[in-house]
């Protein structure tokens, strides 16, 4: 017999505790939560997160009517829009009906019950829900993907995307600056990949990873005999990128005297090894990244600037993952698509707590951060779903200092992130969203135009 827990949840609102008593005992497939009025009704909506709901319309304070229980279709179907809702009512059973429908209930049924008859339409509408939600894993990874790999649906990180296209086809080094986890290494693979030099080598160094007194070798490499332990040759990375692209990541990490050494490449695209007397000629593409402020680094004399400039040809900010709304939600859920074929199958997709778990939490170490929780939590889960106590996270995070400096301002960042919030978790679907935002479809429509988002 299955673990009343791994059951899906039915959620039955009706104020008969005798037919809430019948309806329970009837339905043993699914883990039946009983609700008598719209309080609880709603607050076990949040609480279960049901699949699907009977609704009897007569609820208390209007038992005779159907006012309070069109109020609760209302208000479960703006907090959770892909919920299945099955409608019950005597009182004007057509109409009530046509009403029900038209709000977004997904089938009517009229009193008295009959326990066959409506356990078919619940059967029904789970295997429905099932359907969707299988619908949405498989289709949900590749439907926000730009720069083949990139997944992203914030105007940010498609701006991004954008300039990257445009100047990858030429032979500028570009510079990605961004905080540690945003992705820089993927960025300039993108740049390779779209270059004009796609079939040479990407060959990427971290320069903070190497003790100073080897980068050097790393780099140019060097002749045999050139130091003690050079028994035989060796070739550096730039001359390893030869017809394609070199990623220096931590660039502010080389030292000074190194600088030098890299800037004469830069001028002359011409190296000797360590220990060498022969010029090498090296069509190399750079591009670096760093999370440091390089100006100041310039300023404090650490840096070289002519190297910066050479550098810097273009210069592409990565925003971190808290400034690209809605990402960590389709990010999550790629991730968790990717870890569950490899680690754990029987995972399915996050729980609705743990989408808004992802969506709330401030992610201080990015993408990198994102990744790393969602491969536990996979790991860990032992439902179908991921849920948001798997995840783990600690308490949100957020700076208050930042503020807009007037009303209007303020205004339009809050509802571009709540429109690329909404969009997010209901997979750009403009009817789900525009009912978790509590609007109409032609007012998210005219938002989205005024904003200037893609759905």
């Amino acid at each position: 017999m299955s673990n009343q827990t791994d059951l899906p949840v039915l959620l039955v609102v009706e104020d008969d505790e005798g037919l809430q008593r019948q309806l329970k005992w009837a339905y043993d497939g699914y883990t039946v939560v009983s609700a008598g009025d719209r309080e609880s009704a709603i607050e076990a909506l949040r609480l279960h997160e049901p699949a699907v709901v009977t609704l009897d319309l007569g609820l208390p304070p209007d038992p005779d009517g159907t006012d309070e229980g069109f109020a609760t279709l209302r208000e479960m179907l703006t907090l959770k829009p892909d919920t299945k809702i099955i409608v019950a009512s005597g009182h004007g059973a057509r109409e009530s009906a046509m009403k029900a429908i038209a709000l977004g209930a997904y089938d009517f049924y009229r009193k008295p019950i009959d326990i066959d008859e409506l356990g078919l339409i619940v059967a029904r509408a789970f295997h429905v829900q099932g359907l969707e939600e299988e619908n949405k894993r498989l289709e949900g990874s590749g439907n926000s993907t730009v720069l083949g790999s990139i997944i992203t649906a914030s105007p940010e990180m498609l701006k991004v995307a954008r300039t990257i296209e445009r100047v990858a086809s030429t032979n500028v080094s570009v510079m990605l600056l961004g905080a540690s986890g945003t992705g820089k290494e993927l960025l300039a693979r993108a740049v390779h990949e779209q270059s004009g030099r796609p079939s040479g080598p990407f060959v990427a160094i971290n320069c903070a990873a190497i003790p100073e007194n080897l980068l050097e070798a790393e780099l140019f490499g060097y002749e045999r005999g050139a130091f003690t332990g050079a028994v035989k040759s060796n070739v550096g990375k730039i001359e390893l990128a030869q017809g394609g692209t070199l990623f220096l990541d931590e660039v502010g990490d080389i030292p000074l005297p190194l600088q030098v050494k890299l800037l004469r490449f830069l001028q002359e695209r011409v190296i000797e090894r360590i220990g060498g007397r022969q010029p090498i000629e090296v069509d190399t593409r750079i591009v670096c990244a760093t999370h440091q402020n390089l100006e100041a680094m310039i300023a404090e004399g650490r840096f070289r600037e002519d190297l910066y400039y050479r550098l810097a040809e273009i210069v592409v900010k990565i925003p971190s993952l808290a400034e690209r709304p809605g990402d960590s939600v389709l990010l999550a859920r790629h991730f968790v698509n990717r870890f569950a074929r490899e680690m754990n199958p029987k995972v399915g997709g996050l729980s609705p707590d743990a989408v808004a778990a992802v969506d709330a939490y401030g992610w201080p170490g990015n993408v990198r951060e994102l990744e790393n929780r969602i491969k536990r939590a996979v790991i860990m889960a032992d439902g179908r779903l991921v849920s948001a106590a798997d995840l783990d996270l600690p308490g949100s995070q957020g700076g208050g200092d930042d503020l807009p400096i007037n009303l209007r301002t303020a205004r339009e960042l809050a509802d571009r992130k709540v429109i690329r919030q909404a969009l997010s978790r209901t997979d750009n679907n403009i009817s789900g969203a525009a009912k978790l935002l509590g609007i109409s479809r032609p007012t998210l429509y005219d938002l989205l135009k005024q904003y200037q988002l893609t759905a």
